[in-house]
């Protein structure tokens, strides 16, 4: 345990290590470089009875400016194992372009999605993250766990996953680390792979702003008859019975709004993005501010994607 413990610091800023470029400090800090490093913390952890806040590269998470108090484990696990049979077994800790590109590069389909989207494999399990129609837990087989200080293999279910959510994102944390992933992936054609996957790529640079985000902010609303009753909805979504988020910030007339250095981008008005020097705070206000607008306007409460992270108790709503 000696090694895990040399690898704690204390107040460490967090705002470097998340894409929205914004947030406070963890009160202690620590470095997990390998999956045998992070299940020895992890346990540590849990058995002192500490829930850590686990942190990968910090895409879908906004720390409060006033701190994450407790233990903060930043992962940096990356390797990726690939089998002739399609089996693939990778750390939470990889970036999961990454695992697109590897995975691709042997032949296997499933990740195609997966280019441009910023951060870990971890992170995108505890979010069950997806696009066009794919999401991460598709073809999952098992995961590696450290739950309640028991390193162990779970099934699937284990994550109870559902649109863009899963167990690990609901209130009250509990003690569970993910490790590892493992999925069973097709065989494709790689030009068509790779086809799709410029394609998809070609897409999220054509309507996603390039400033400093968190991707997504909200998820989107289902419903067939709240998308039928939308009159300026595409009919390819209103025939789904999907309406996105950045759909209804912009029809209540958000698009391009700033608030002390955060703002809702032109572009897609479901991202919040730091345009100058925006505190967690800020972009916390800008974000209550839209689910105003657009509940006042369509009667739909829009929920985050982005993960709020430490203490937020000073926190007050921004002025409509």
């Amino acid at each position: 345990m000696e090694a895990p413990l040399r690898e704690t610091r204390s107040n460490v800023s967090l705002a470097p290590l998340t894409t929205l470029r914004a947030g406070g400090a963890a009160e202690r800090f620590w470095v997990a470089r390998t999956v045998d490093q992070l299940a020895a913390i992890s346990g540590h952890l849990h058995a002192e009875g500490t829930v850590p806040t686990i942190l990968g590269h910090g895409s879908n998470v906004l720390p409060s400016d006033d701190g994450v108090p407790g233990d903060t484990v930043h992962v940096l696990s990356r390797r990726i194992e690939i089998e002739p049979s399609g089996v693939v077994t990778a750390d939470c800790g990889c970036a999961f372009q990454d695992l697109f590109l590897a995975t691709a590069q042997a032949g296997f389909l499933g990740f195609e999605y997966a280019v441009g989207i910023p951060g870990t494999l971890g992170g995108a399990l505890v979010s069950n993250a997806g696009a066009y129609r794919s999401n991460v837990s598709e073809f999952l087989t098992e995961l590696e766990v450290v739950h309640s200080g028991e390193r162990r293999w779970v099934e699937p279910t284990f994550m109870s996953f559902s649109y863009r959510d899963s167990r690990l994102r609901r209130p009250r944390p509990e003690a569970c680390t993910l490790l590892r992933a493992r999925f069973r992936l097709p065989r494709g054609i790689p030009k068509a792979i790779y086809d799709e996957a410029r394609e998809y790529q070609r897409q999220r640079i054509s309507k996603q702003p390039p400033p400093a985000s968190a991707g997504s902010f909200f998820k989107n609303v289902t419903g067939a008859d709240f998308a039928a009753s939308l009159e300026n909805l595409p009919d390819r979504l209103r025939n789904a019975g999907v309406v996105p988020a950045g759909f209804l910030i912009q029809e209540a007339g958000l698009s391009g709004f700033r608030h002390k250095g955060a703002m809702i981008a032109r572009r897609h008005a479901n991202f919040i993005v730091n345009v100058g020097g925006a505190t967690a705070f800020a972009i916390r206000e800008l974000a209550e501010l839209a689910k105003r607008r657009v509940l006042d306007q369509f009667g739909v409460l829009l929920e985050e994607e982005v993960l709020y992270l430490g203490d937020w108790s000073r926190f007050g709503t921004a002025e409509a």
